[in-house]
């Protein structure tokens, strides 16, 4: 069971997974989902399926890196606020050593390591990746003919441009009222830090302060990052580039853990390690918080019938975020027969042979690298 296999979890333990994750979890926060659903539910049975779906759902409705926010959740429901804080820091502290070291390089060189080649192998294995744990996650979370058509109007309210919170409420509340007819309630009100209209030195704690609130406020994905930095570091300030913004953003979608580190970059170019170490902080600091507040409630809303309904729509409409990504995604990942047909065998490993997603990454990343020598030395 696993609540037995939680029991017996160590903080040992919460520091080895995590600390793999974030250094082997490329793709984003669907790959991030869908490896940790692998390592967490399926191999170590540290949660049943319908509590992994439940913290998806719930770290879809607080701002901040979701991924990263489902480490820390993780970790607080098998080891207290110690747990809380291994999990964040081991599934983050990988990825940021890795952009550092190449905000390094950047600004030593003026240039981008290439990466082209490493992603022609891997974007395919995270497809199918993802493209798994959608499958199992979907037989948990979709209980019902209900459920079933609350997700599929979520993907369709997603392709055609709704906001993602909207789609996330709108879920929890059509099937809360479904299950149970319940008082209009108010929507919850969301606060966003006003903008500073002056511009201010790239002193160390300008950069926190800035990340910190970037971190507080953003929901979304690493393309919504994208518009919030350049805002504040382009537009307003002007402590980078378009190009130097472009560059982070590529950075923090091909290195593994979470593209929040993109931070990491933009701080290590303003100001140098100490930039990407405040940077990092300030970004991902409000996870944290928010993961302390909101955890407890979860248990909580799952005993009450008609929050424990919202949550199911608010799961379900996660999946359905989640299966608009991959597709999209999915569009640019496989332009090729040969990338389909890595894509194919991936999934079948997977699915059929239960292959532990690691060794799908690391092939991929090898293959690459093979690759990108040949194509160099021809």
């Amino acid at each position: 069971m696993p609540t037995a296999s939680r029991a017996a979890v160590t903080r040992r333990d919460i520091a080895a997974v995590f600390l793999k994750l974030g250094t082997i979890a490329f793709g984003g926060p669907a790959a991030h989902v869908a490896m940790m659903e692998d390592e967490v539910v399926v191999r170590r049975q540290w949660l049943t399926r319908q509590e992994f779906l439940d913290y998806v759902g719930a770290t879809n409705l607080i701002p901040g890196p979701n991924s990263t926010e489902l480490a820390i959740h993780i970790g607080h429901l098998c080891g207290g606020p110690i747990g809380l804080a291994i999990a964040g820091v081991c599934f983050i502290l990988p990825a940021a050593l890795i952009v550092t070291a190449i905000a390094f390089l950047y600004v030593k060189f003026g240039q981008l390591p290439i990466a082209t080649d490493v992603l022609y192998a891997l974007k395919p294995v995270v497809i199918a990746i993802v493209v798994q744990a959608l499958v199992r996650l979907s037989r948990a979370a979709v209980k019902s003919p209900m459920l079933a058509v609350v997700g599929a109007a979520a993907v369709l309210a997603t392709v055609f441009g709704v906001n993602e919170l909207v789609v996330l409420l709108g879920a929890g509340v059509a099937t809360a009222a479904m299950a149970r007819p319940v008082r209009a309630a108010s929507a919850p009100l969301l606060l966003s830090a006003p903008l500073m209209t002056t511009t201010a030195p790239a002193s160390l704690l300008a950069i926190f302060g800035l990340f910190v609130k970037t971190g507080a406020v953003l929901f979304g994905s690493g393309y919504v990052l994208l518009a919030f930095l350049r805002a504040d570091f382009v537009d307003r300030l002007h402590w980078i580039t378009d190009r130097q913004l472009l560059d982070a953003i590529v950075v923090g979608q091909v290195t593994p853990g979470p593209v929040f580190t993109t931070a990491t970059f933009v701080g290590y170019v303003i100001a140098g390690w100490r930039g990407a170490a405040v940077a990092t902080v300030g970004i991902f600091l409000p996870a944290f918080v928010f993961v302390a507040l909101s955890g407890p409630l979860i248990p909580r809303l799952r005993r009450s019938a008609t929050a424990g309904a919202a949550l199911d729509g608010v799961t379900v409409a996660s999946l359905a975020l989640m299966a608009v990504v991959t597709w999209q995604l999915g569009r640019s990942a496989l332009p090729d027969i040969a990338t389909w047909v890595i894509a194919s065998v991936s999934l079948v490993l997977l699915l059929r042979f239960r292959l532990n997603s690691a060794w799908l990454v690391a092939a991929a990343l090898l293959a690459g690298l093979v690759l990108h020598q040949r194509l160099g030395a021809a």
